[in-house]
């Protein structure tokens, strides 16, 4: 063979590889669009999700705030209230939210938002109840799962549009954010060190039967009316107003306690801090709630331990010289221990605390005859940051934890 023919076989070897690499360029091409259309799109529905799942978080917790006036045997609102309110909430927070190519999430206060119950059944476990009140549940579902109709967007919920997956043949992702945020029932109360927090614990405590008798059978009087809202302790400056007249919430005598067995010259009050406990000091925490100092005599916590009861120090009883104090805070929301046995008089008092229950003060009267003397009193919710949390269901009187989600 001469070399022209050599030349001419050899290029027509090298223009037929040419031919062979065209095909598997394509096909790498295609694969490498696909990588990247699936990096770049998982990339952003990841972060749609995210964002959805904070908007959901945010919002849930927004309507949730709403509950704590609603719960209790005090309660300040109605369901209705709490559900509205609560639904207002949820959409005002949910607004604040970016979701993908969206400034703003969006909630449909309708299908999205839903209240509930969460109690514990006969064995421990958790059960949660659509639509029962009083509400400490309450549900947040953002959609971006919504159909979208031909190619223009006509719906906030609809489905997230993609990058370079259409390429693929794939425009859109369905996604879904959940949130539910519960009421937590409390069992004392925490304050940092080096806070200049207080908590809305009043130093006066009361026994479990009378109080059992009020939340449970309605044993009390109705003579004061209170209006207003409010569940947050000592934060709370505004108690609302307070009436002659009746408002449905029977009402008890906190001091003098009409219980016999209580010791000689003790009425209920507590040592919440130094057993050395002056006027002043009782006159502070009435007022502005105990602060970390206090609580630092407990360890930093005081808390209703596992074993269900709690000792404190009794002191000496009321004085015509909290009078002010106490009439300071009528009608707003205070914390109290409810003792279930004592022992020893006056400052060598033991008080058993077994669970600590919210009130407002209605009546104050510290002059005059003994039999006229009197600190009228009825259940009120309270909700405060200072308040722990425990793992136990919520009751009729409840003080209320921080919020928590669940799901």
């Amino acid at each position: 063979m001469n070399v022209p023919q050599k030349l001419k076989r050899q290029c027509r070897r090298a223009n037929d590889r040419r031919g062979g690499i065209l095909p598997l360029t394509a096909v790498t091409l295609v694969a490498v669009l696909g990588f990247a259309a699936l990096a770049v799109d998982v990339g952003f529905m990841t972060q749609t999700k995210s964002q959805m799942q904070a908007a959901a978080d945010g919002a849930a917790l927004a309507a949730a705030l709403e509950m704590p006036d609603g719960w209790g045997s005090g309660k300040n609102s109605t369901a209705d209230s709490v559900s509205s309110a609560g639904r207002a909430a949820a959409l005002a927070v949910g607004s604040n939210y970016r979701v993908g190519e969206q400034s703003a999430a969006y909630v449909d206060s309708t299908r999205d938002i839903r209240f509930g119950q969460r109690t514990q059944d006969a064995n421990g476990a958790w059960v949660e109840t659509w639509g029962v009140t009083p509400y400490n549940m309450v549900e947040v579902t953002l959609h971006r799962d919504q159909p979208i109709q031909g190619s223009v967007v006509t719906r906030a919920d609809q489905q997230v549009p993609l990058f370079l997956a259409p390429a693929m043949g794939t425009k859109y992702a369905a996604l879904t954010a959940k949130a539910t945020a519960v009421l937590s029932p409390g069992n004392g109360f925490y304050i940092p060190a080096g806070s200049s927090a207080t908590c809305p614990l009043l130093p006066i405590a009361i026994d479990e039967t009378t109080w059992n008798n009020l939340i449970n059978n309605g044993v009390g009087s109705d003579n004061y009316a209170f209006s207003g809202s409010g569940s947050i302790g000592c934060h709370s400056s505004s108690g609302g107003v307070v009436t002659s007249g009746s408002d449905g919430i029977k009402e008890i005598t906190l001091y003098p306690d009409s219980n016999t067995t209580l010791p000689s010259g003790n009425r209920g009050t507590v040592d919440i801090g130094s057993s050395n406990n002056s006027t002043a000091d009782l006159s502070r925490q009435i007022r502005n709630g105990p602060n970390q100092a206090d609580l630092a005599y407990f360890g930093g916590k005081l808390q209703i331990p596992a074993s269900g009861l709690l000792a404190l120090n009794g002191d000496t009883g009321l004085s015509a010289g909290i009078k002010d104090d106490l009439a300071a805070i009528i009608g707003q929301p205070r914390a109290i221990p409810v003792f279930r046995s004592v022992s020893g008089p006056g400052n060598n008092a033991t008080y058993q605390i077994c669970k600590f229950v919210g009130i407002r003060i209605l009546y104050v009267k510290l002059t005059g005859s003994p039999s006229s003397k009197k600190v009228i009193v009825q259940p009120a919710p309270v909700f405060d940051g200072t308040i722990t949390g425990a793992s136990a269901a919520m009751q009729p009187d409840s003080i209320m934890a921080s919020l928590k989600l669940i799901h």
